[in-house]
């Protein structure tokens, strides 16, 4: 009596100092009770106990049921004990404990009770299986299993899910129910107020079965089956084109990053520099560099090759101008020829140092997979995250030229240089820094190239001549002009890729520009200044 009353106290202690406990071993005996009334009741009794089990809530019913149905659940013959067998070859079977999932070793199989099933009670498993994960307690999982019966529904699910319909409680669930169903019903029995219920909906297994009813004998089910595939067809033709518009909004920000470095030098210092689509070359190899640095780590590799990179791409601007540029100012022709030959260097020099063949950049998990809108839209991280990337970086070069010395400075030097040199700013320090910065800025292009391209010595020629039409098109050194030009050529080339292919939408394009120019030969924000004037 009194170890009695002193187990019990010790109980109530538990479960004051941990109220989790009492729950625990209420759960665990209700569990015990399940899996009792499962192995000790008769095949005809057994079905009802299936149901008990898969209508729990536990997160264990699925693998006791499974392993039911493939006779792998099972007691240990001497202490009455739970066990899942994991590996049943020899006599020497591997289990673990139903319950905990604590792995038991190995026991000989003449030890082991199996819980017998009948081949009526494994179909009835199987159905119970597939709609299991419909009964669980998180809402995103009865939300995944929904989706999942889409197109997968037969005759004996179709008896079930009305009852899961009426008991759901979240609307999202109860819809994608109510469309699995309408999907079966419309192909096995063209059903018409199904034909209704997929009126609008943007799954491939919908519109399958709809097609299917628009070759019916039934003319009213076909005249209501096309309906319904017009309506649908008018909101996949909305989304492609809100796809296409985001990955012209993707292309047009690497064309900001790229061009927007060239939209500072080309302004300040007048230079062409065909040497800039290298400076984002190695801005996209010191990402694959920093990754072989750092393996196993892509994400810490991407972050710090973000100013890696831009130190990189900035050093390899100040060498250009120091050696090339700073000898040939105020000769447009040959700086242009000069960095062509820089740019050559430099793609050699990559190809002897590394390699000639392209370079893959691991893209970390979490800017991997996608964010789904809906079934028939879904946008794919990498991009959101180099749109957003090229933001921030506009945003950081507007406060740089705004709110610094340095970009007061540049402003001025872009406008007069003859009057800002006369004012006391250093222009020859001026041209340097900001040869730096916006070769800095290409090095960052090449870091959000990288996570959507292969690496290779020819990244940079395949968007030089993009640079250069966004900042003539945006305006010469103009931030807000490199943006909305970036943009909006972005946007062009991938509307009309579809339509005449991916050579023939840049001709268009560029032929589109030149017809501007001759209307507005200063671009959309034309640069303000005597020197401009000129």
């Amino acid at each position: 009596m009194g170890s009695t009353r002193l187990l019990s106290q010790l109980l109530l202690v538990c479960s004051l100092l941990w109220p989790g406990f009492t729950q625990a071993q209420v759960e665990d005996t209700e569990a015990q009770q399940l899996l009792t009334a499962l192995a000790e009741s008769s095949f005809a009794d057994k079905e009802a106990v299936v149901n008990r089990i898969a209508g729990s809530g536990d997160e264990r019913a699925r693998g006791w049921l499974e392993s039911f149905a493939s006779n792998k659940l099972a007691r240990i013959e001497s202490s009455g004990q739970f066990i899942i067998v994991t590996d049943n070859r020899g006599r020497d079977w591997t289990v673990q404990n139903a319950l905990t999932g604590e792995n038991l070793g190995e026991f000989s199989r003449r030890d082991i009770d199996t819980i017998r099933v009948n081949n009526a009670l494994r179909g009835e498993l199987e159905d119970i299986l597939s709609v299991i994960d419909l009964k669980s307690p998180n809402q995103s999982s009865r939300l995944s299993a929904a989706r999942t019966l889409k197109g997968s529904v037969d005759s004996a699910l179709a008896k079930r899910v009305p009852g899961l319909i009426e008991t759901e409680q979240s609307a999202p669930v109860r819809a994608a129910l109510t469309e699995a169903l309408a999907i079966y019903r419309v192909a096995e029995q063209g059903d018409l107020a199904a034909v209704e219920t997929l009126s609008g909906s943007l799954n491939s297994q919908a519109r399958a079965a709809l097609q299917q009813a628009m070759r019916s004998d039934n003319p009213e089910l076909v005249a209501a089956a096309t309906k319904a595939m017009d309506s649908i067809e008018q909101k996949l033709t909305l989304n492609r084109a809100a796809e296409t518009l985001y990955f012209g909004l993707s292309l047009g920000s690497v064309l900001v990053l790229a061009a927007i470095g060239l939209a500072i030098t080309f302004g300040v210092m007048g230079v062409i520099n065909m040497a800039h689509g290298e400076l984002i070359m190695l801005g996209a190899y010191t990402t694959w560099g920093m990754q072989q640095l750092l393996p196993g780590q892509p994400g810490l590799a991407l972050i710090l090759s973000i100013p890696a990179g831009f130190m990189v791409a900035a050093l390899a601007g100040v060498v250009i101008e120091r050696t090339v540029i700073q000898y040939l100012k105020g000769r447009p022709l040959e700086t242009l020829l000069a960095t062509f030959g820089v740019s050559l260097i430099l793609q050699q020099l990559v190809r002897t140092v590394v390699s000639p063949l392209n370079r893959t950049v691991i893209t970390p998990e979490w800017m991997s997979g996608s964010v789904m809108i809906n079934e028939a839209l879904s946008l794919t991280l990498n991009r959101l995250y180099v749109i957003g990337f090229a933001l921030v970086v506009f945003a950081g070069l507007m406060l740089i030229m705004r709110k610094t010395r340095l970009g007061l400075e540049v402003r001025a030097v872009t406008q007069n240089r003859t009057m800002a040199r006369s004012m006391g700013i250093k222009a020859t320090r001026v041209d340097i820094l900001t040869f730096a910065l916006g070769s800095g800025v290409a090095g960052l292009a090449g870091v959000a190239l990288s996570q959507i391209t292969n690496v290779g010595p020819n990244l940079g020629q395949s968007y030089i001549i993009d640079s250069f039409m966004v900042v003539v098109f945006g305006g010469v050194g103009n931030l807000w002009g490199t943006l909305l030009a970036g943009l909006t050529l972005g946007t062009i080339n991938q509307l009309l890729e579809p339509w005449v292919g991916a050579v023939l939408a840049k001709i268009l394009v560029l032929v589109l520009i030149i017809l501007f120019i001759q209307k507005r030969p200063r671009g959309l924000f034309p640069q303000k200044g005597r020197a401009a004037e000129g």
